[in-house]
């Protein structure tokens, strides 16, 4: 049973003796009460009783009954009020409705509204107390859900998943609005030798069974809005969002002192050895070049904290270089986004042309650079044939290009043909297989040929050949093969020197009655008939 705190402050006995006696007849068992005659009492008790509910006669001596609730309101802040007051006083008593007053009783009060207003006060702290226990819930299971989501988006910006929706999904749910971001790289081992840790798998075990929780907690109190994987190996990967592509010297010295007190901390709670490196400030997308980056300016050091700006490791821009213009390219290209990726290579060659236009050795070569990368980041995407001599003629067309505007063209052509083809690529991949197999077919149809020979034939699983041939033919493997025999069939029917038996045989069927049930199944008629009709037709 739910048990109220109920506090009455009035300066006169019989209106206390007749609450209490209303309250007991009324609620018996489901409160505890005290009482206070005085302003200053009733501040007094409220704030060791912490009451539910308070009864506020407005006359009270010494502070009055406004003045009391305002004190009362600022540590106890879910409290209800009741006011009482005498029905000369009711203007007066109004002063109180920015507190949060429940209800106004005139004196004498009468017990059925007493009765009443205690019982919509009991239903309101109900409400409340429901309200904070499915918070407390919704709290605890985010506490044991948000780990979960935190790791799942450390592993896709790692693994550089290409689903954009679901990245986004995942910063939503972290509250992350930031596109930049930065990778710490905690290891830890029994303790350091050199520059790498020993006992990493016993560690990593410990870690995660015994300590994980604990270095969660050091770390994300270290790094307030850091985002945690889970322990891998003897590592854990951590982002942390930031505002802008380049970390200020500031911010970077800062990020280092935090990083050595974690470490501290994290060796005193567990007693094994940490070390913690810092990658490079870059996009999503790219979190993995700056984790990789925390890696080696650990493996470069044997300090217990390394930065990789710090190390002769990180690339190194001129000052005003577009960084993020040639990343954008890039990733435009990779996600198939053609005009996008054409508006940065304009971009881009519009800003060397400024910068360099009196170098144009320099804007060729880096012309030639990016098609050439674009076309290996193409070739690694799939689907697409290398042949190894297909850029033979690149040097020689680009050097021989006279004026920026047929090389900035030149350019252009050249990255929005690979941009087109990164599109086109699964789509050309899958009508070469389905083109490759109706030839198998069209050239074996009257032997004895199943799924799987083809799929060998074809280098693709058995399952993947089925369902593509079916997503893009509209039929089965067996129904088309079915159908190129019934063709074949047909013809064949048409030479009277031809008997059933050998065009049977002609079209891949051992059994002259099984070809003739599909014969009939397909054509309606038997092969008999069919030979019949034709020749009389």
């Amino acid at each position: 049973m739910q048990m109220y705190r109920i506090l009455l402050a009035d300066d006169e006995g019989i209106v206390l003796n007749s609450l209490q006696f209303i309250i007991e007849k009324n609620f018996s068992g489901r409160y505890e009460l005290e009482t206070a005659k005085t302003g200053l009492g009733a501040i007094e008790t409220a704030e060791r009783f912490r009451p539910d509910i308070v009864f506020m006669d407005i006359q009270m001596p010494g502070i009055n009954g406004i003045d009391a609730m305002r004190e009362i309101r600022k540590f106890s802040t879910n409290v209800i009020f009741v006011v009482l007051t005498a029905y000369d006083k009711f203007d007066y008593a109004k002063e109180a409705i920015g507190l949060g007053v429940l209800d106004y009783l005139n004196k004498p009060v009468n017990q059925k509204v007493v009765a009443d207003v205690i019982g919509r006060a009991m239903k309101e702290i109900d409400a409340r107390r429901e309200r904070r226990k499915n918070d407390l819930q919704i709290k605890e299971r985010m506490e044991t859900v948000m780990p979960i989501i935190e790791n799942g988006f450390i592993y896709s910006i790692l693994l550089q998943e290409r689903f954009d929706e679901d990245i986004e999904n995942y910063k939503s749910l972290l509250g992350i609005t930031s596109v930049y971001g930065y990778m710490l790289a905690v290891v830890f081992g029994d303790r350091q030798q050199g520059n790498y840790m020993t006992n990493a798998v016993g560690t990593s075990v410990k870690a995660q069974m015994d300590y994980y929780s604990k270095v969660r907690e050091i770390l994300k109190d270290t790094f307030p809005g850091a985002i945690m994987g889970n322990v891998s190996a003897n590592k854990i990967p951590v982002f942390m969002p930031a505002d802008e592509l380049k970390m200020p010297y500031n911010r970077r010295i800062e990020t280092i002192e935090q990083s050595r007190t974690a470490v501290r901390n994290m060796n005193r709670a567990t007693g094994i050895f940490f070390r913690i490196g810092i990658g490079g400030v870059c996009r999503l997308k790219d979190a993995l070049h700056s984790y990789d980056g925390a890696l080696k300016a650990l493996y470069a050091t044997k300090g217990s904290v390394a930065h990789m700006d710090d190390l002769p490791i990180a690339v190194e821009y001129e000052e005003n270089y577009p960084v993020e213009t040639e990343a954008a390219i890039f990733e435009k290209l990779q996600d198939g986004k053609t005009e996008e990726c054409i508006a940065q290579v304009d971009k881009f060659f519009d800003w060397m042309v400024s910068q360099y236009g009196d170098d144009e050795m320099s804007i060729k070569l880096k012309v030639l650079e990016f098609v050439m990368n674009g076309e290996s980041i193409m070739y690694r995407g799939g689907g697409h044939l290398y042949r190894f001599s297909s850029r033979k003629t690149y040097l020689q067309e680009v050097t021989e290009i006279q004026g920026y505007d047929l090389l900035k063209k030149w350019f252009m052509d050249k990255m929005r043909s690979i941009a087109g083809t990164m599109v086109r690529g699964s789509k050309d991949h899958t009508n070469d297989l389905i083109r490759q197999a109706k030839e198998y077919i069209d050239d074996h149809f009257y032997k004895d040929m199943s799924l799987d020979d083809i799929s060998r034939e074809l280098n693709i699983s058995p399952y993947y050949f089925s369902k593509l041939f079916k997503e893009e033919t509209g039929e089965n493997f067996v129904e088309y093969v079915t159908g190129r025999r019934m063709d074949r069939a047909k013809y064949l029917l048409r030479n009277p020197d031809k008997s059933i038996k050998e065009i049977c045989a002609e079209v891949g069927y051992s059994d002259p009655n099984y070809f003739s049930r599909i014969f009939k199944k397909y054509q309606g008629v038997s092969p008999t008939e069919y030979k019949e009709n034709v020749g009389t037709g």
